[in-house]
């Protein structure tokens, strides 16, 4: 007889058979205990199968050598997935098909929908989760998501009819966490199978040969139940010893597919739509078994004030787990309706109305969450190292770092910064919103001219930098990095709003390109595709490079002299190519982010986000001079002024070390206790020896830093940043 593995346990099943009653033949629960429906409406039987966790066992066929791990009692399962292979939903197939009308239900009900439909001549498609077809949602459309033996299917179709019926009713009092209690169907679920329930007592006017009297508590022993405990008119308990409880305390509509869509195109019949009478207000018990969500929860988000269905469900996280309320609404509207003397209405229901997997929920799609650039492919063709840097694929180094390096420093080197930043603000308070927002000064930048800025947050904290390029008294283009761009809008648009001040913010980060031309020689290769006078140090203008309109820009990150030709994305490879083309007998080569990081840290350039931290301040980083405390106002002033006289043991230094640089991350020590770590370091072959930043943060005072400390067991020195130019000459020449 073929086996799956339950909690490392081998149990037998037989043809036929679902998961959960193999585990039920064998003894075994199949969560740890709580009513099974085995109709799929409750999350009493949800187990990990495979690695793949809230799956229904009741649902689920076993195979030889399947896995099921039961979800830990406390707690949540594991969400991490199995690796391709092994049973995961990681490559899942979708199939799309439009059809007439869908009968999601083959019951009673169902068939009756079916055969109308037919009957007028329309082509119908039957939803089915006991035949292997779980619609998991609807959507506007209609559009109907299926869970299929084969993968995942869209239907999208003219009309939609749920005939999904009711579902039993699950008890809520004390004890109705044991195992042993069934519902009425699925204990003739159960005998059908063939399975023994032992002595079982029936409860509730459902049940057959039902014990008389109220359900009062289920008594067990060893996590099973061994007693139901029933109150008969004249108030005495009476105790009904049982291995098994089968309960028939009526049903409700099983309306979750219905309650969370209001497409006109979609229509409920038969017991789905039908009334049903709430049971009586449970006192006592877990109401949620999906959530643990217990009576005395339920009393308490009620003390504290909560009141309204939908306000009981997100304070208890009633409702909220795997059946979005399948097994608890009725009780919870009970509950709600007893105590606040008015009709309680159900809680919203959402797609999907299945718990499904990523991989599942992503079927038919690739999402590449790293962004490419227009010159992915250029990379690739110049045999580019690609790897993942704020949010996009970029070159690494195209093979020789250190001859990228040299490029820039003796020749002329071209890098895609197209990641970068890149809004245009406009507008008679664009000014006002800058001065607010920058702590340095802006009205001061001439049309023509640009500034480096840092942006800070409202604790005075560092979260970005960038350049502000003026073009004329109210338009300004704004860069900021590569990883802070997508937050940038928001946060400019956010106090833009807030302040009432009349500005229009447009973000071009996607729309356009930019390459770095960066090295002595970039002047000359620039002049050759048509810039007769390239722009000076920090001044910007637009022009024609190669035929293609660019906004040139005199910056520098790297130390040498460097113009970024911001131009539309479209035109980024006829830019690239002309611009290697034209530099072949000047030695030009591409420089990836490893020559860039390097040549950055060789000039002291701090990277926000690699450098930094969350909390760092301008002063940390020894940039008090990009800071204008005398400014009327901008964001962070105040908590500057109000920290600026506290003594601060924190410190962005820079060091020199013989030999190799250490990997970025190695701790600092001073006097043999750790004081802080490696933010970035670089062998520098033109100062050849290690160069680094790296945070203090214990064992030194303002009054005493130390000359040398100790890193990976070698001696360096703090020094001061740059290592390279200190002047700056390189980079104005």
């Amino acid at each position: 007889m073929p086996r799956l593995v339950s909690d490392g346990v081998p149990v037998e099943y037989e043809e036929g058979d679902s998961i959960a009653d193999a585990l039920v033949r064998s003894g075994q629960p199949p969560a740890w205990g709580g009513t099974l429906c085995l109709a799929g409406d409750c999350g009493n039987c949800v187990s990990s199968v495979n690695g793949t966790a809230w799956i229904r066992t009741c649902q689920t066929a076993p195979r030889p050598g399947m896995t099921v791990q039961r979800h830990p009692k406390v707690g949540a399962p594991s969400m991490l997935t199995p690796v391709l292979g092994s049973g995961s939903h990681a490559d899942v197939a979708m199939i799309r098909r439009h059809v007439d009308a869908v009968v999601i239900g083959h019951g009673m009900s169902g068939r009756a929908a079916a055969d109308a439909l037919r009957a007028e001549g329309r082509q119908v498609e039957i939803v089915e989760a006991n035949e292997g077809n779980e619609a998991v949602a609807i959507y506007a459309g209609p559009l109907v998501v299926v869970r299929t033996r084969e993968g995942m299917c869209t239907l999208h179709a003219h009309s939609v009819i749920v005939a999904t019926g009711s579902a039993e009713l699950q008890p809520v009092v004390s004890g109705n966490t044991l195992g042993g209690i069934v519902t009425v169907g699925a204990a003739a679920h159960l005998r059908a199978r063939g399975i023994d329930l032992g002595t079982s007592v029936g409860v509730g006017p459902l049940a057959p040969n039902a014990v008389a009297g109220e359900l009062v508590r289920f008594d067990g022993e060893g996590g099973r139940i061994i007693a139901v405990v029933v109150r008969t008119t004249d108030g005495t308990e009476h105790s009904h010893p049982c291995d098994t409880a089968v309960i028939g305390l009526g049903t409700s509509p099983r309306d979750v597919l219905s309650r969370s869509n209001s497409d006109p195109a979609v229509t409920v019949v038969g017991d789905a739509a039908a009334p049903h009478a709430l049971p009586v207000c449970p006192t006592s018990g877990v109401i949620c078994p999906c959530s643990k969500t217990s009576i005395e929860d339920l009393d308490g988000v009620w003390a504290r004030g909560f009141r309204e269905t939908e306000l009981v469900k997100r304070s208890s996280l009633a409702g909220t787990g795997t059946c979005q309320g399948a097994a608890c609404l009725p009780h919870v509207r009970a509950y709600v309706a007893e105590h606040s003397g008015a009709p309680a209405q159900p809680f919203t229901a959402r797609p999907a109305a299945r718990q499904i997997t990523l991989g599942e929920a992503m079927a038919g799609q690739y999402l590449d969450a790293w962004r490419r650039t227009p010159l992915h492919n250029e990379h690739l063709k110049l045999g580019a190292q690609m790897d993942r840097f704020g949010g996009w694929w970029r070159p690494w180094n195209y093979g020789d770092h250190v001859a990228e390096y040299w490029a820039v420093r003796e020749g002329v080197s071209i890098g895609d910064v197209s990641t970068l930043g890149k809004m245009i603000l406009t507008g008679p308070d664009s000014v006002e919103l800058l001065e607010r927002l920058y702590p340095t000064t802006v009205a001061d930048v001439k049309p023509g001219r640009s500034r480096y800025v840092l942006l800070l947050n409202e604790r005075g904290h560092l979260i970005d930098d960038g350049m502000i390029v003026r073009e004329t008294d109210t338009r300004f283009v704004l860069s900021f990095t590569s990883g802070g761009a997508t937050n940038a809008e928001m946060w400019i648009r956010d106090w833009a709003e807030t302040w009432g001040l009349d500005v229009r913010l447009m973000d071009r980060t996607a729309a356009l390109g930019a390459i770095n031309v960066t090295g002595p020689l970039g002047a000359q290769l620039l002049q050759r595709l048509g810039v007769a006078e390239p722009p000076k140090f920090l001044q910007h203008r637009h022009g024609i490079v190669a035929g293609v309109p660019c906004h040139i820009m005199r910056l520098s990150f790297t130390g040498e002299a460097s113009w970024e030709l911001h131009h539309p994305a479209n035109r980024s490879v006829e830019l690239w190519q002309a611009l290697m083309d034209a530099g072949r007998d000047l030695g030009i080569k591409p420089h990836g982010l490893q020559a860039l990081f390097g040549l950055r840290l060789e000039k002291g350039h701090v990277i926000v986000g690699m450098d930094t931290e969350l909390d760092t301040t301008p002063r940390r980083i020894d940039h008090d001079w990009a800071v204008k405390m005398g400014k009327p106002f901008f964001v962070g002033q105040e908590a500057l002024r109000r920290t600026e006289s506290l003594p601060d043991r924190r410190r962005l230094v820079a060091l020199t070390m013989d030999g190799t640089a250490p990997v970025e991350g190695t701790p600092i020590f001073i006097n043999g206790e750790v004081s802080g770590h490696l933010t970035t370091s670089f062998t520098s072959p033109l100062l050849g020896q290690a160069v680094m930043l790296g945070w203090l943060k214990s064992n030194w005072s303002p009054e005493f830093m130390p000359e040398t400390v100790t890193i990976d067991g070698r001696i360096a020195t703090i020094t001061s940043a740059p290592f390279y130019d200190r002047e700056g000459q390189r980079a104005r020449a």
